[in-house]
């Protein structure tokens, strides 16, 4: 049966729930925990925002409505009404958004408090903990003087609970697994190759929360220690097809030379997002707007598959070929992926244009490696996405510039380039026009980056 902690207290679900089932349609239906409101139902808006309660003791904000309660088993969560003074009083976060009149209608003032309680411990700026929270009507000018008023908190682990390893939940005629080694995962891949293969849920959990599917069978790879690891070399990272963005995020920042990266992420989604959404997922669904797929193609990234013949390895290009399709058999799985870090010395931008900055998908996206020599461009990967069926590489742009010397001509010459050899898509996001000269001017506008000519 599904088990989890919430507010600090055990629950035992009753053995006929559905594993599928989101978190939230769990809360304000038998739960009775109506405080985590509905707004989108798609991971925008973040009325629906609870925390996790990490062992380490951390705290990380999530999308309730792409939570499903197979996800949550085994683990610890709060929601707003877990969070009160030992004598039923308000807890401070809630106190300190009421003294500093930061809510009118109050129907986002849930969600906006758990990542308030959430900020506490993870710190940060203010202004990027509210990105995945909407307000409508108060305005965010009171609600982040509040944030400002918080006192850091020290995270306290959460107690675990005993359960058995590699459960099977069973209800509403379904079947979820939860595997505990790539071994066992490889197995039940090859048995079961209809399945859904579940990570964070952040692509595949709105078919549930949006479009009402229920799976039959799903696989979920949270507990695989394989597909959580996250290696640092002097050469590059490693890591796990179901590590969270938000731990990639953390590696990236403390890493020499993936700064870009770093920037790009804290872009993707919301904290929320991030800390439920993998690369191994965005990869799996070759998502063709997914904001980390140029990076990966520019620096030359690649894939370990794990199947029952055994490992391969494979460039992230040769991957995907089309729109959601990739090169993975029907028995393989992710297993990680390996980042080269871009060389001393060397050019890397990550480029991303959208409607919002934040929570936003993306319209345009460029990214670029180039190594120069002798004032020379000595090799160059350029990669874009968000602009057709897949995110792809750019042949005719990197012929422009390799070889070509470091001056805003050969930018300019590989901008036409790029421009000619794209075929964008027009849709409510950009028309085609606008993204064809958009991708071309995301190249030429590195040249003055780069040269440092911008500053003058």
């Amino acid at each position: 049966m599904i088990a989890f902690r919430l507010n600090g207290e055990p629950r035992l679900l009753p053995p006929e729930t559905s594993p599928t089932t989101t978190l939230l349609e769990w809360l304000r239906g038998p739960a009775g925990l109506t405080g985590t409101k509905e707004g989108c139902a798609e991971g925008d808006c973040g009325a629906c925002t609870v925390a996790l309660e990490l062992p380490d003791g951390g705290r990380v904000p999530v999308n309730a409505c792409l939570l499903t309660l197979g996800q949550v088993h085994g683990r610890a969560l709060r929601t707003v009404e877990g969070l009160r003074g030992p004598d039923g009083a308000p807890h401070p976060v809630q106190a300190m958004l009421a003294e500093c009149h930061a809510t009118q209608c109050g129907f986002c003032t849930p969600g906006i408090v758990m990542t308030a309680w959430a900020h506490a411990t993870e710190g940060g700026d203010p202004h990027d903990a509210l990105a995945g929270n909407l307000c409508r009507c108060t305005g965010y000018r009171p609600i982040l003087d509040a944030f400002a008023r918080l006192a850091p908190e020290v995270p306290v682990a959460a107690p675990s609970l005993a359960l058995p390893a590699a459960p099977i939940l069973r209800g509403a005629g379904q079947v979820f697994h939860r595997p505990t080694s790539l071994d066992a995962l490889i197995a039940l891949r090859a048995a079961h190759p209809e399945a859904w293969l579940l990570a964070g849920g952040t692509d595949l959990g709105l078919r549930i929360s949006d479009h009402r599917e229920r799976p039959a069978l799903a696989i979920c790879t949270l507990d695989v220690p394989e597909l959580g690891i996250a290696a640092v070399t002097p050469a590059g990272l490693r890591i796990g097809a179901a590590l969270p963005y938000r731990d990639l995020l953390a590696l990236c920042v403390a890493q020499p030379g993936f700064a870009p990266l770093a920037g790009l992420l804290n872009r993707l989604g919301s904290r929320q997002i991030r800390g439920m959404g993998t690369l191994g997922g965005n990869l799996g669904t070759a998502s063709p707007i997914g904001d980390a797929l140029p990076p990966l193609l520019a620096l030359g990234a690649s894939l370990r598959l794990a199947g029952p013949a055994g490992q391969r390895e494979m460039a992230v290009e040769d991957f995907l070929t089309g729109y959601r399709a990739t090169a993975l058999r029907p028995d393989e799985v992710i297993r990680d992926i390996w980042i080269p870090r871009p060389a001393e010395g060397s050019l890397f931008a990550c480029e991303k244009l959208s409607r919002r900055h934040d929570q936003d998908i993306t319209a345009v996206g460029l990214s670029v490696a180039l190594t120069t020599a002798a004032g020379r461009i000595a090799s160059a990967r350029v990669a874009h996405g968000g602009l057709g069926p897949q995110a792809a590489r750019a042949p005719g742009a990197e012929a422009a510039l390799a070889g070509a010397p470091f001056a805003a001509a050969s930018f300019a010459a590989a901008a036409e380039a790029l421009s000619t050899e794209v075929t964008p898509l027009d849709d409510l996001r950009a028309s085609a026009a606008y993204r064809r000269q958009a991708t071309g001017n995301l190249l030429r506008r590195l040249w003055w980056r780069w040269s440092g000519a911008e500053a003058a």
